[in-house]
Parts: structure tokens; sequence; C-alpha cells
């Protein structure tokens, strides 16, 4: 059921190329300053192509912090990130990153197709072709009559939902999300969970998702990075051993869901 560390000692991926590799991440802020903290210790794994990982750990453990280093948006005090093979440097054309807050993310003076257009303007992609790939992507994720209309008009489940298209629309390599179901209610959470694994499915995407709820990170995921309190470190790597079809009521309540939940628990919760 699970791999330790030791046991996965260099965070290599279970089989296929690697798009993401961690290794020996440190990171420390305000360094040489009296308030000088560390928030990341020694963080080491790695991602193959296509897989769907989740990292977790407990409040406070620097899941946030780690996602934006290995999205680029923050560099490394020590150790390296490397993205299909190259040391990153800045965030990469081909690496899409999902933030919790979708409000803020969407502009709400733009309609939803001008907001999801914006990356591929951006990107030199022609009128005709950017036309048809917001049309594509709002079709994805199940929004295709919302394209005139704006964020302003739309619950908060729709706009995340427009922020993922948004992503999708250039096809990215890598999908990087940071809590995104977090901000809206239970039902709606559980679609936009059936909804990304669906997109994983037909696009073939590899995911890394920071999560604080266990529940989420067993459903969705096929390996679990498990961190440690602050400053972080990897406690274990879980495999997820419960195939590619998931369902929110058979899954959850499966003997292997709850052997999982009982195991993360055991390795956020404080002792």
């Amino acid at each position: 059921m699970t791999q330790t560390l030791g046991a996965h000692a260099a965070g290599s991926t279970p089989g296929g190329s690697a798009v993401l590799d961690v290794v020996g991440l440190r990171k420390v802020f305000n360094a040489g300053r009296p308030d000088e903290r560390m928030a990341i210790d020694d963080v080491t794994f790695s991602v193959a192509k296509g897989e769907f990982v989740c990292i977790v750990g407990p409040s406070g453990a620097g899941k946030t912090t780690l996602l934006r280093c290995i999205s680029g948006l923050s560099a490394p005090s020590r150790g390296s990130v490397e993205f299909e093979g190259t040391p990153l440097s800045g965030v990469p054309d081909q690496l899409g990153v999902v933030f919790q807050d979708y409000g803020r993310s969407l502009f709400p003076w733009f309609t939803n197709g001008s907001n999801i257009a914006l990356p591929l303007k951006a990107r030199g992609v022609g009128k005709e072709e950017r036309r048809k790939r917001v049309a594509e992507v709002l079709t994805e994720v199940g929004l295709g009559h919302v394209e005139k209309q704006y964020p302003w008009q739309l619950s908060g489940g729709m706009q995340q939902r427009v922020a993922i298209a948004r992503t999708l629309s250039y096809q990215p390599d890598l999908l990087l999300m940071d809590e995104p179901f977090a901000s809206v209610d239970a039902q709606t959470r559980f679609d936009l969970e059936d909804l990304i694994l669906k997109v994983r499915e037909e696009v073939g995407i590899t995911v890394v998702l920071v999560t604080h709820d266990i529940d989420e990170a067993i459903y969705l995921s096929d390996r679990i990075v498990v961190l440690s309190g602050s400053p972080s470190k990897v406690r274990e790597i879980v495999d997820v051993p419960l195939g590619r079809r998931r369902d929110q009521v058979a899954t959850r309540s499966s003997e292997q869901f709850l052997e999982l939940r009982k195991h993360l628990l055991s390795l956020v919760m404080p002792h």
C-alpha cells in the first residue's frame, strides 16, 4: 500500500519518463536575518508523464510554498527542480497553474471566452485558432454556453471551471493546482474532482495537486507525497492502487480507500 522514502529514496517515478524532478529542495525565508525561517528543509520526489500526484501535509507544512517553487514562481534556496529534463529558471510555457482564488484569477471586465483566450493571445495564437480552442475547452469543462457571459454572472464552481479551461486552452504538459476546490461547497467540490479526473483521462495531462483534504487526495491521485510539519520533509510517498475509474460513492466506501485514509491520517495528524 505504501512506499516509504527509504524504499523510494530518489523519488523515482514508477515507470514512464519524468515530467517533474524535485531533488533536495529547501526554501528559507529572510536568510541571514534574525527572523530567518526555514519553510522546507529537504523534499525529493518525481512525477511521471500522465501521473496524478497529490501533496498533503499538516497545516503550515509549506505545501503552497513548495508548489510555488516547483512552478518557477519562487526560487528554492537549495536543491533543484527540473521540468522535462531542464532546470527550472522561471515558469515554463508548457506548465499551467490553477489557484484556489478563482475570483482573483479571472478578469471581471472580460467575457469568459476572452479570459480563456488571454494566454493564447500572449503565445501568438491566431484569432481563428483562439476561437476554436476557447470553444473546445469550454465544452470539455461542461460550460459551452457561457463564452459570452462574464465571470461575475457565474457561480463559484463555474468560475473555477473557467479558470481550469483557461489553463487547458494552451495544452500544458503539467498542470499544478493549489487547493483548487477549497472555496466551493461540497457537492460542487465533488463535481470538480470528477471533472479534473475526466479531463486528465481525455487529455492525458500530468497533474500535481496540493490539498489539505486527505479524502480528496486519495480519490484523485495515483500517488500521494506526504509532508512532515514545518520545516517540511517527505515523510512518505504513498501508492493509491484504486484503478483509473473512480466513483464518489463506491470508491470512497471501499475497504482500500478506508485503509489508505487511516494510514494517511496517522502520518498527517500530530502525535
